[in-house]
């Protein structure tokens, strides 16, 4: 009892100094702006740690529902001020929306009948050298990570979502600079982009990348941004039919996973929870069907690019012809 008269004591005490921050917001009935009393975060946790020690046995508890009170208080007031509080989103069996990366309407059902087994035949010498160049890629690749395809995969794709992500940037800028549309070019390669750090994310939560893996990410995404920045800018008709055939080896590799996942070497676990809502996929799904899903978005970012550089090829601008916007 001593105790807890001690701590009102300390609260009226410290309450001026406390409770002498203002926030703003705004009031849900009239709409007008009020002042609404805050709490100074370095006054708070003084406060709390002086409770703590004046009351014992729960203040601990206590202390910590107060702090998450305050932050929950001084979350809705920043969001009541500026107006972009997020909706709260929920699925068709009424459950809550759980993800912050991608919304119910960027889900979707990948086609997986497309054809695997499409493939550029090169012809010209531009052709033949970005073909040549992604060959030799995949060798050290082989050599680095041999079967071990859950790293190979987010390796894969931290260097599948930079070119999408290059061309799009540089064709809105092309655009600003001409006062031009794009014919949808922009939004379709930007889209792949978001399509293939989808895929790491997914990823990411059936295997773990060691230290070094982590860093030869850095080191591969640094070298490979600055060589397809350059090489965009010089040739775009290279530099998609290079994405073109990497797309192609992209879908030679999920093939191998998937050959090792049937033969038991590799354990087919259940899907992650993100990658059931990105796809739509049953409930029960298996790390197989996530893989089969990734590899029909890969044979549709080859042929986006390959058909990229034809119309390059045929001197013609992208903006010329209208982009496959939403084609995985």
């Amino acid at each position: 009892m001593n105790r807890r008269v001690a701590a009102a004591a300390a609260l009226r005490q410290l309450g001026p100094r406390l409770f002498s921050t203002a926030a703003i917001s705004r009031s849900a009935a009239g709409g007008t702006w009020e002042p609404t009393l805050g709490v100074s975060p370095l006054a708070l946790s003084r406060f709390l740690s002086t409770a703590a020690s004046i009351g014992g046995e729960g203040a601990d508890e206590r202390a910590g529902a107060i702090a998450s009170a305050s932050t929950k208080r001084e979350e809705k007031a920043l969001a009541s001020y500026w107006g972009v509080a997020p909706p709260r989103l929920f699925k068709k069996d009424g459950t809550e929306w759980r993800w912050t990366c991608f919304k119910p309407w960027d889900t979707y059902s990948s086609n997986v009948s497309i054809d695997l087994h499409k493939h550029h035949v090169p012809t010209t010498w531009g052709d033949k050298c970005a073909r040549w160049l992604v060959k030799s890629l995949r060798v050290p690749t082989d050599i680095f990570f041999q079967r071990r395809y859950g790293c190979r995969a987010m390796m894969l794709e931290t260097v599948a979502a930079v070119p999408g992500m290059v061309g799009g940037m540089l064709l809105h800028l092309r655009s600003l600079r001409h006062f031009e549309h794009s014919g949808g070019w922009i939004r379709a390669l930007l889209e792949e982009a978001e399509n293939e750090r989808m895929h790491l994310m997914t990823f990411m939560e059936v295997s773990q990348p060691r230290w070094y893996e982590r860093a030869l990410v850095f080191a591969v995404q640094g070298v490979f941004f600055n060589a397809y920045f350059a090489a965009y800018l010089l040739s775009p008709k290279l530099a998609h039919r290079m994405v073109g055939y990497l797309e192609e080896e992209a879908i030679h590799s999920y093939t191998e996973f998937l050959k090792d996942l049937e033969a038991g070497k590799i354990e087919n676990v259940p899907a992650p929870a993100i990658a059931i809502d990105y796809w739509r996929l049953p409930a029960d799904a298996t790390l197989k069907d996530v893989v089969t899903v990734v590899r029909a978005d890969e044979a549709h970012h080859r042929d986006v690019n390959h058909f990229a550089s034809d119309i390059h090829y045929e001197g013609h601008a992208l903006r010329e012809l209208p982009a496959p916007v939403g084609y995985h």
